[in-house]
Protein backbone atom coordinates (compact mmCIF):
# COMPACT_ATOMS: atom_id res chain seq x y z
CA UNK A 1 0.00 0.00 0.00
CA UNK A 2 1.11 3.81 -0.59
CA UNK A 3 1.68 6.34 1.99
CA UNK A 4 -0.97 8.89 2.35
CA UNK A 5 1.20 12.00 1.31
CA UNK A 6 -1.41 14.29 2.62
CA UNK A 7 -2.71 15.56 -1.42
CA UNK A 8 -6.28 15.42 -2.32
CA UNK A 9 -7.64 14.88 -5.59
CA UNK A 10 -11.17 15.86 -6.36
CA UNK A 11 -12.48 14.06 -9.17
CA UNK A 12 -16.40 15.61 -9.94
CA UNK A 13 -18.96 14.07 -11.63
CA UNK A 14 -20.84 15.02 -14.97
CA UNK A 15 -21.45 18.42 -14.93
CA UNK A 16 -18.89 19.28 -12.58
CA UNK A 17 -19.63 20.01 -8.50
CA UNK A 18 -21.25 23.27 -8.13
CA UNK A 19 -20.49 26.13 -5.20
CA UNK A 20 -22.74 24.40 -2.69
CA UNK A 21 -21.60 20.69 -3.73
CA UNK A 22 -19.91 18.77 -1.02
CA UNK A 23 -16.64 18.56 -3.42
CA UNK A 24 -16.24 21.99 -3.75
CA UNK A 25 -16.84 23.22 -0.25
CA UNK A 26 -14.46 20.35 0.78
CA UNK A 27 -11.81 21.23 -1.54
CA UNK A 28 -12.18 25.23 0.13
CA UNK A 29 -11.67 23.42 3.05
CA UNK A 30 -8.47 21.59 2.34
CA UNK A 31 -6.82 24.50 0.50
CA UNK A 32 -3.66 24.09 -1.05
CA UNK A 33 -3.83 19.82 -0.29
CA UNK A 34 -6.90 19.95 -2.92
CA UNK A 35 -6.67 19.83 -6.73
CA UNK A 36 -9.99 19.29 -8.47
CA UNK A 37 -9.26 17.46 -11.73
CA UNK A 38 -10.20 20.00 -14.69
CA UNK A 39 -11.44 17.58 -17.35
CA UNK A 40 -12.06 19.06 -21.37
CA UNK A 41 -15.45 19.12 -21.09
CA UNK A 42 -18.03 18.65 -18.34
CA UNK A 43 -21.28 18.29 -20.46
CA UNK A 44 -20.11 15.80 -22.66
CA UNK A 45 -17.71 13.35 -20.82
CA UNK A 46 -15.47 11.21 -22.82
CA UNK A 47 -13.50 8.57 -20.89
CA UNK A 48 -9.97 9.08 -22.27
CA UNK A 49 -10.16 12.69 -21.51
CA UNK A 50 -11.27 12.25 -18.02
CA UNK A 51 -8.85 9.75 -17.43
CA UNK A 52 -5.84 11.88 -19.03
CA UNK A 53 -7.26 15.07 -17.41
CA UNK A 54 -6.90 13.07 -13.67
CA UNK A 55 -3.21 11.56 -14.53
CA UNK A 56 -2.29 14.78 -15.36
CA UNK A 57 -3.45 15.99 -11.54
CA UNK A 58 -2.42 12.66 -9.91
CA UNK A 59 0.47 12.53 -7.75
CA UNK A 60 2.28 9.67 -5.58
CA UNK A 61 0.31 8.95 -2.48
CA UNK A 62 -2.89 11.19 -3.20
CA UNK A 63 -6.43 10.22 -1.97
CA UNK A 64 -9.06 10.49 -4.62
CA UNK A 65 -12.45 11.69 -3.79
CA UNK A 66 -14.45 11.69 -6.71
CA UNK A 67 -18.21 11.47 -6.84
CA UNK A 68 -20.60 10.23 -9.76
CA UNK A 69 -18.86 9.78 -12.85
CA UNK A 70 -16.03 10.73 -10.86
CA UNK A 71 -15.94 7.34 -9.92
CA UNK A 72 -16.10 5.55 -12.67
CA UNK A 73 -12.92 7.76 -13.79
CA UNK A 74 -11.34 6.88 -10.76
CA UNK A 75 -11.31 3.28 -11.02
CA UNK A 76 -10.68 3.22 -14.33
CA UNK A 77 -7.05 4.85 -13.81
CA UNK A 78 -6.04 2.89 -10.66
CA UNK A 79 -6.88 -0.04 -12.53
CA UNK A 80 -4.00 1.61 -15.34
CA UNK A 81 -1.93 2.82 -12.26
CA UNK A 82 -1.68 0.46 -9.72
CA UNK A 83 0.80 1.15 -6.10
CA UNK A 84 0.49 5.14 -6.72
CA UNK A 85 -2.85 6.89 -4.83
CA UNK A 86 -3.33 6.17 -1.23
CA UNK A 87 -6.60 5.32 -1.94
CA UNK A 88 -10.44 6.64 -3.05
CA UNK A 89 -13.07 7.31 -1.87
CA UNK A 90 -16.09 6.93 -4.13
CA UNK A 91 -19.65 8.54 -3.82
CA UNK A 92 -22.81 7.67 -5.81
CA UNK A 93 -20.64 5.31 -8.19
CA UNK A 94 -23.43 5.23 -11.50
CA UNK A 95 -23.92 2.45 -13.44
CA UNK A 96 -22.99 3.68 -17.22
CA UNK A 97 -25.55 1.10 -18.47
CA UNK A 98 -28.56 2.10 -16.45
CA UNK A 99 -31.42 3.92 -17.91
CA UNK A 100 -30.89 6.97 -16.68
CA UNK A 101 -27.15 7.16 -17.65
CA UNK A 102 -26.61 9.89 -20.27
CA UNK A 103 -26.41 9.62 -23.75
CA UNK A 104 -23.88 12.47 -24.05
CA UNK A 105 -21.07 10.25 -22.25
CA UNK A 106 -18.97 8.30 -23.98
CA UNK A 107 -16.78 5.32 -23.55
CA UNK A 108 -17.65 4.92 -19.72
CA UNK A 109 -17.83 1.35 -18.15
CA UNK A 110 -19.08 -1.21 -15.22
CA UNK A 111 -16.29 -1.86 -13.16
CA UNK A 112 -14.54 -5.45 -13.52
CA UNK A 113 -11.21 -5.84 -11.23
CA UNK A 114 -10.66 -5.92 -7.83
CA UNK A 115 -8.17 -2.71 -6.99
CA UNK A 116 -5.26 -2.99 -5.48
CA UNK A 117 -5.65 0.38 -3.59
CA UNK A 118 -8.18 0.92 -0.21
CA UNK A 119 -11.30 1.81 -1.51
CA UNK A 120 -14.12 2.93 0.31
CA UNK A 121 -17.83 3.39 -1.65
CA UNK A 122 -20.92 5.22 -0.18
CA UNK A 123 -24.11 4.72 -1.87
CA UNK A 124 -28.10 5.45 -1.61
CA UNK A 125 -30.83 2.96 -1.99
CA UNK A 126 -32.51 5.54 -4.04
CA UNK A 127 -29.35 6.50 -6.47
CA UNK A 128 -31.29 7.81 -9.75
CA UNK A 129 -28.44 6.80 -11.71
CA UNK A 130 -27.34 3.42 -10.04
CA UNK A 131 -29.98 1.28 -8.76
CA UNK A 132 -29.12 -0.70 -5.28
CA UNK A 133 -28.30 -4.31 -6.39
CA UNK A 134 -25.82 -2.44 -8.90
CA UNK A 135 -23.97 -0.69 -5.94
CA UNK A 136 -23.87 -3.66 -3.93
CA UNK A 137 -22.54 -5.93 -7.10
CA UNK A 138 -19.76 -3.02 -7.84
CA UNK A 139 -18.61 -2.59 -4.77
CA UNK A 140 -17.96 -6.50 -4.26
CA UNK A 141 -16.54 -6.55 -7.72
CA UNK A 142 -13.69 -3.82 -6.69
CA UNK A 143 -13.21 -5.23 -2.72
CA UNK A 144 -14.85 -2.02 -1.40
CA UNK A 145 -16.55 -1.88 1.65
CA UNK A 146 -19.61 -0.49 1.25
CA UNK A 147 -21.65 2.33 3.68
CA UNK A 148 -25.72 2.50 2.76
CA UNK A 149 -27.26 5.97 3.09
CA UNK A 150 -30.95 5.22 3.46
CA UNK A 151 -32.88 7.62 0.27
CA UNK A 152 -30.06 9.93 0.24
CA UNK A 153 -30.66 10.30 -3.36
CA UNK A 154 -27.49 11.15 -5.73
CA UNK A 155 -25.75 12.48 -2.81
CA UNK A 156 -25.03 15.75 -4.19
CA UNK A 157 -26.65 19.18 -3.64
CA UNK A 158 -29.66 18.30 -5.53
CA UNK A 159 -30.51 15.73 -2.81
CA UNK A 160 -29.57 18.02 -0.31
CA UNK A 161 -26.15 17.13 0.79
CA UNK A 162 -24.97 20.38 1.20
CA UNK A 163 -21.57 20.47 3.60
CA UNK A 164 -22.54 16.62 4.01
CA UNK A 165 -20.35 16.48 7.92
CA UNK A 166 -21.70 12.55 7.87
CA UNK A 167 -19.52 12.46 4.92
CA UNK A 168 -16.62 14.20 6.30
CA UNK A 169 -16.81 11.59 8.97
CA UNK A 170 -16.73 8.76 7.24
CA UNK A 171 -13.59 10.18 4.97
CA UNK A 172 -11.94 10.93 8.36
CA UNK A 173 -13.13 7.13 9.46
CA UNK A 174 -11.43 5.77 5.96
CA UNK A 175 -8.34 8.01 5.68
CA UNK A 176 -7.26 6.39 9.49
CA UNK A 177 -7.36 3.25 7.96
CA UNK A 178 -4.06 4.46 5.52
CA UNK A 179 -0.75 4.21 5.88
CA UNK A 180 0.75 7.52 7.20
CA UNK A 181 3.23 9.27 5.17
CA UNK A 182 5.33 10.28 8.03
Amino acid sequence: MVAFSGRYVIAPGYHDSDAGHWQTLWQADLGEAATRVAVGSWDEPELEDWVAALDAVMTPGALIVAHSLGCLTALTWLERHPGVAAGAFLVAVPDPEGPDFPDTITGFARPLGRSAEPLLIVGSTDDPFAGWDYTVATAAAVGAPLVELDAAGHISTASGRGPWPEGRALLAEFMAGLPSGG
